[in-house]
């Protein structure tokens, strides 16, 4: 998830995508399924020494973290915004780790230059066109054999008829002022199955970003308590992430978090 630095900074909390929004009062954690599925797929990707490792839109950094205790070879982040790209670098102390300033469709990496390559909360946000671009990019400069892992808010299909959808997604783009098109379960393997991936793991959870409980989770007593303390400091902040909260819980039945780890072939 991209944040330039220029948005956290940004006083002008009604006109900030709502990502932008909870990082700037304090939320680390931004990915729909929380820092559990993160793990989760961390561990489903079996990171190792020998690996190569690209990340897309490392966002907070705090994925990366993860990763960097399994000690790969190397590590790279993919990262459009270059304030960002600043932020990100000053956690890549080792040898081999660096943060480039490119986009996940076109990394200007070599093909088949990594053996993990994984994405949170970026694919949802992209049209269909883009959505196939980034996985064929990541495709691309992976090896045969080589691991794919996404994260990403999915829609449960129950119930969920066109005209709902439609409402959902509409009043969802609202309130959270970005562009949301996330899939079903078989819409986001079927993305990965066309561009030759194989998924070996499948993980769904309930999204549950804003929920209190969630948020403990993910940030911890201290983290959370500061998150609830600047959005009490701020009226506008408040108001928004209230709304925001107030749209997933009427929704919540239609809305999950998936992780996919895939293989290519």
């Amino acid at each position: 998830m991209n944040i330039p630095k220029s948005q956290l900074d940004s006083p002008k909390t009604a006109s900030l995508p709502g990502h932008w929004l909870l990082a700037q009062m304090g939320k680390r954690v931004l990915r729909p399924g929380g820092i559990k599925l993160t793990k989760q797929m961390i561990a489903h990707l079996a990171i190792k020494s020998p690996d190569k490792v690209v990340e897309f839109a490392p966002g907070l950094g705090i994925t990366a973290q993860l990763t960097l205790q399994q000690k790969p070879a190397s590590y790279t982040a993919i990262e459009r915004d270059s304030a960002a790209a600043q932020r990100v670098q000053q956690i890549l102390t080792g040898n081999n780790q660096r943060c480039l300033v490119a986009t996940a469709e076109n990394t200007g990496l070599a093909a088949a230059s990594a053996t993990v390559v994984y994405g949170e909360a970026m694919l949802s946000m992209q049209t269909p066109s883009r959505k196939q671009q980034i996985v064929g990019e990541a495709a691309r400069i992976l090896e045969s054999g080589g691991r794919y892992g996404i994260h990403e808010m999915c829609l449960v299909e129950s119930g969920l008829d066109a005209e709902t959808k439609g409402a959902m997604l509409a009043e969802i783009t609202d309130t959270i002022n970005h562009h949301t098109l996330p899939l079903t379960p078989e819409e986001w393997e079927n993305l990965l199955m066309a561009q030759g991936f194989t998924v070996q793991a499948k993980t769904i959870v309930p999204m549950h970003l804003l929920e209190p409980l969630r948020i403990i989770d993910d940030e911890g007593i201290w983290g959370a308590l500061t998150f609830a303390g600047n959005l009490l400091r701020n009226q506008e902040a408040r108001k928004r992430v209230l709304s925001m909260r107030r749209v997933f819980r009427k929704y919540q039945q239609y809305l999950g978090a998936i992780a996919l780890v895939s293989v290519k072939n």
